[in-house]
């Protein structure tokens, strides 16, 4: 099953995550299929580049990881 979910990036003392599609069972860090946006904590600021792509990508197999699913929320993006 695929998942979309949060990937840690950059520095050590700089938390900046990526959203991508993985496999669930995969690790995230590294055996992604597709970077779908971005999540950075220290100014709060979340996108995803192609909405129409996660839309496509959630009418399959494909399920949100619970903290993309509460930021997708927030920020009043509906997939």
């Amino acid at each position: 099953m695929l998942k979309i979910r949060l990937a840690r990036a950059w520095k050590r003392n700089t938390p900046f995550y990526k959203v991508v599609l993985t496999e669930h069972s995969a690790p995230s860090k590294t055996w992604f299929k597709e970077v779908l946006g971005f999540y950075n904590p220290m100014s709060k600021e979340f996108k995803i580049n192609d909405l129409d792509k996660v839309k496509k990508y959630l009418s399959t197999w494909t399920q949100f990881s619970p903290r993309v699913e509460k930021l997708m929320k927030d920020n009043n993006l509906s997939a």
